[in-house]
């Protein structure tokens, strides 16, 4: 068996084939991603679901990969890469084959949620087995370029790859492309993909594990319910009490762990601050964005699903021209510019479809919001991580990219739990049918707002959390803890070679 080879040995056709095999495993979890939402349209009209069930097909799956994310790293770091990896594969693959299969909303809604536990032990995994496979810089920076391409397809085709399958066969096989690529992953994984484990993995934090997942489900499903059941009721009122709760509880805890989950002393940074606060609003607006149009370009203006897909290509394409270059800027001018331009588009995307809310808005209007909102959204992932790691110590480096990473996943339920409330309140039935285009036309363009105060939010980010006091607030906390790491092997930590970078720590 292959396995047998260790990292440092392999040839370097084979290192390619390591990194064929893990893009393959990106590229189903994104295209999965972006091709749902095109099929929600005819989610809703096939299993009669109403809109506050749309969220949750969409948020079940994100909820879960933002809780698991960190978890799933630090166990393969514990267990071995490449025996998580190929566990991850075979559950998405599971999931996959159930939501294909789903005779009803609740068992759609339960599928998702396994999925989501095999793609939170895909991703983070995978990039730690290219960390691993490639030591050499150069060649490292080659290989991460190729994955974040492979994210800039999957934006680009998922669209019209699911409006093309849903017009075809349907809503499932949207679901039933990822079995055949998934079980072909997971045999040239078992052939291809040597066996690795952290020469120090991070301890078990099940405590905090918990609190996170109380944390976001209560707060996402208070959100989601309040519009059927009403802010002020006991259930909506419960479940942010219950928020609030393990949120204290959160902080108290990890503050007291010398391994803690996620450290609260990261916040002392106001660059690592800000990246969070960026990764939520600017994932967030994506969510949002991409719930409504599906719904407005299916529901009012009656497109097909592949018409649909079609017609958010300009989104698309524009993120993928704009993240490389966003990359470039970071690396010769900082992450200011690119954040302030990326809140700016995003804003004026929102700005715009806001003001010209219409059921026949001319293409060309709704083509240069999508366009706007792309070029936005591009040119705001690669300055996140970025700022993120701002100032950090090495070995902290790598966790508060993770952290960042999974800020995005929670930045994406809560726009489509938010955006969803807002929809589900004005222009449809209890089944999730659109009323009157009018009573959609208002929800619409509130949603709107929403997507341009989160690019606001971003470009006030982007302003606050990159100059000199902030860089100084970076400083002060990377110093805090390099000296809890001292006793610790913090300076041989801080040493490491790329090579024994945890998982948790190659998620970002």
């Amino acid at each position: 068996m292959g396995a047998a080879v260790s990292d440092a040995e392999l040839p370097p056709r084979r290192r390619q084939l390591v990194l064929a095999i893990c893009c393959m495993s990106l590229l189903i979890v994104s295209l999965d991603t972006t091709a749902l939402n095109v099929a929600l349209p005819d989610i809703r009209a096939d299993l009669g679901a109403s809109v506050s069930g749309l969220q949750w097909v969409v948020d079940a799956y994100t909820l879960v990969l933002a809780a698991l994310l960190m978890l799933s790293g630090s166990t393969a770091d514990r267990l071995g890469r490449r025996r998580i990896f190929r566990w991850g594969l075979l559950l998405f693959v599971l999931g996959s084959l159930l939501c294909s299969l789903a005779p009803g909303l609740g068992w759609l809604v339960a599928a998702r949620a396994l999925q989501a536990v095999g793609g939170s032990m895909l991703n983070p995994v995978a990039m730690s087995i290219i960390t691993n496979t490639f030591t050499e810089p150069r060649e490292r920076a080659r290989a991460i370029g190729v994955w974040g391409g492979v994210v800039g397809i999957s934006m680009a085709a998922g669209p019209l790859l699911g409006g093309l399958l849903v017009d075809v066969s349907g809503w499932q096989a949207i679901f039933w492309v990822n079995v055949p690529v998934g079980l072909a992953a997971w045999l040239l994984t078992t052939r291809y993909i040597p066996e690795s484990r952290a020469p120090r993995a991070r301890r078990a934090d099940p405590v905090g594990q918990l609190l996170v997942i109380v944390l976001l489900g209560t707060l996402t499903y208070g959100i989601i319910e309040s519009p059927q059941h009403g802010f002020g009721s006991p259930l909506v009122l419960g479940c942010l009490a219950a928020a609030l709760g393990a949120l204290a509880g959160l902080v108290a805890y990890e503050s007291r762990r010398a391994e803690p989950l996620v450290d609260p002393r990261f916040f002392r940074s106001l660059p690592f601050t800000g990246a969070v606060a960026t990764a939520v609003c600017a994932f967030a607006a994506l969510g949002g964005f991409l719930f409504v149009t599906s719904l407005y370009l299916q529901e009012v203006r009656q497109l097909s699903a592949l018409r649909a897909g079609l017609c958010m290509l300009p989104m698309a394409l524009m993120t993928l021209v704009c993240a490389p270059l966003s990359g470039r800027l970071v690396g010769s001018r900082g992450p200011r510019l690119p954040l302030v331009a990326a809140g700016a588009g995003m804003t004026a995307a929102g700005i715009l479809l806001a003001c010209t809310v219409s059921a026949d808005l001319p293409l060309g209007v709704l083509f240069t919001g999508y366009v706007l909102f792309g070029i936005g959204f591009g040119l705001v992932n690669a300055p996140i991580t970025n700022t993120a790691v701002s100032g950090m110590p090495r070995a902290q480096a790598g966790v508060a990219a993770a952290v960042a990473s999974t800020s995005r996943q929670v930045g994406s339920s809560l726009g489509v739990a938010v955006i969803g409330a807002v929809m589900a309140a004005g222009g449809f039935g209890a089944g999730g049918g659109l009323q009157q285009a009018a009573g959609f036309q208002e929800t619409e363009r509130t949603a709107w707002w929403i997507v341009s105060a989160c690019g606001l939010a971003v470009l006030a980010l982007g302003i606050l959390s990159t100059g000199h006091r902030a860089r100084e607030t970076a400083r002060r906390a990377a110093h805090l803890l390099d000296g809890s790491d001292a006793g610790d092997g913090g300076d041989q930590a801080a040493r490491r070679p790329a090579a024994g970078r945890t998982s948790s720590e190659a998620a970002g």
